[in-house]
């Protein structure tokens, strides 16, 4: 037989008053997860499986109430979030301003460099993916050379084109060598 749910009267009416005042399917939902147990006697899996959540979210929801009854309700959650993060984004935005100023300039900025400085930063081995995912989340993307020399000289590509020949003369005597495969 499942193991009953220890829930207060305490408990319930802090439910009550969070399921009138719900603005959100989850405040509703963790109300619920203590309201249908102590009402209607259900088990936290027969509760899980109305609301449609797992037994584990259903204990986690009690106990978020029971921890506003006592009084010891964490502010912030453990789960979510960047937890493997290098540096803060406030950090990473200052660690990228030498390159900002580089880039606004006009100057094509390379990955290796980058890389470097970031590893100095941190302090140990940083896979290159790591700068190109820091690059992204801050707005940078990769550009496409031109399809034209930015230095090119339109006039004399145009002369060539019109004085060039026409048709190249093949070279007697020089033919490439065929090869065979056995």
């Amino acid at each position: 037989m499942a193991r009953p749910a220890q829930i207060t009267t305490e408990m319930e009416q802090e439910a009550m008053r969070l399921v009138k005042r719900a603005k959100t399917a989850r405040e509703l939902r963790t109300g619920l997860s203590v309201l249908l147990p102590k009402q209607h006697g259900l088990t936290n899996a027969g509760t899980g499986e109305s609301l449609g959540v797992s037994i584990a979210t259903i204990l986690r929801m009690q106990k978020e109430i029971r921890q506003r009854v006592d009084g010891t309700a964490e502010q912030k959650r453990k789960w979510g979030g960047r937890r493997r993060q290098l540096m803060t984004v406030e950090e990473e935005k200052a660690f990228l301003e030498p390159w900002v100023a580089e880039a606004e300039k006009g100057g094509v900025l390379i990955v290796p460099p980058i890389h470097k400085a970031l590893i100095q930063a941190c302090g140990r081995t940083i896979a290159p993916s790591t700068v190109y995912r820091l690059l992204a989340r801050h707005g940078w993307r990769k550009i496409a050379p031109d399809t034209y020399h930015p230095k090119r000289d339109a006039a004399a590509q145009d002369d060539f084109k019109k004085n060039s020949a026409k048709q190249w003369r093949k070279q007697r005597g020089k033919t490439p060598q065929t090869y065979r495969y056995a």
